[in-house]
């Protein structure tokens, strides 16, 4: 599949238009952003670990009966996906406490949460994607009740598949951020599931493996997101 013009870039990724109307090429950058982008760096070789373990993941969930917009992954840093219209919203599944739930709340990062939680934020990154309420969605009409039903089902069962296939690599997972696009009258899983999305620790020793090594400047970022990468992808 040729590559043509670059129709957009974000922190973590490029995409561009190819020969076919509804597909178009994602290329994942090695560039590392926190905080709505005040912190910046560089991962060496993150984007390829985060191309082809949410390749992996993608496989995983569609042979479990979730949509994605995944078709094929041309390179280590190059997948061929459907052109789908994102919905501008961020979804979060907390499944454990930390990061921004742990201040928001004043409780203890670790502690198992007796139900999963389901966040929504704005994706804008002018106004740093804020929480939104599903009635500022509906008021807003960001999104239908109809795309928000089928937006919180899927996030329940691609949480519920995600906790096992992580846990089978003694990985467990924290929380992680969805996204979502409407591709023809289907709801498809869009975007990535990666080291940078996921809050993933050590099943036996919590330690972090994920994009808070980063945030947090705990050092040895590289080594987490390679070792993610090993323990899932056998490299």
């Amino acid at each position: 599949m040729k590559k043509l013009d670059m129709l957009y870039e974000g922190k973590a990724k490029k995409v561009f238009a190819t020969e076919e109307a509804n597909a178009v090429i994602v290329e994942y950058k090695d560039d590392a952003t926190a905080f709505n982008g005040e912190k910046r760096g560089t991962i060496l070789g993150k984007g390829v670990v985060n191309n082809r373990l949410s390749n992996h993941l993608f496989r995983v969930l569609e042979a479990r009966g979730i949509p994605t917009h995944y078709i094929d992954e041309l390179s280590d840093r190059e997948t061929l996906v459907k052109k789908v219209r994102i919905i501008p919203l961020e979804v979060i599944v907390r499944n454990v406490a930390a990061g921004s739930m742990s201040k928001r709340y004043g409780v203890e990062e670790g502690r198992v949460l007796s139900r999963p939680v389901l966040e929504y934020s704005y994706k804008n990154d002018a106004l740093g994607d804020p929480m939104i309420s599903e009635s500022h969605i509906l008021a807003l009409q960001i999104a239908t009740q109809e795309e928000l039903n089928a937006i919180s089902a899927l996030a329940a069962k691609i949480n519920e598949v995600l906790k096992e296939e992580f846990l089978r690599y003694k990985l467990k997972l924290i929380d992680f951020k969805l996204e979502f696009g409407t591709y023809g009258d289907q709801i498809l899983l869009a975007d990535e599931i990666s080291p940078d999305t996921c809050r993933l620790w050590d099943a036996d020793t919590n330690e972090k493996l994920d994009k808070d090594r980063f945030r947090r400047d705990l050092g040895n970022v590289v080594e987490a997101y390679e070792e993610v990468a090993r323990r899932i992808l056998g490299e």
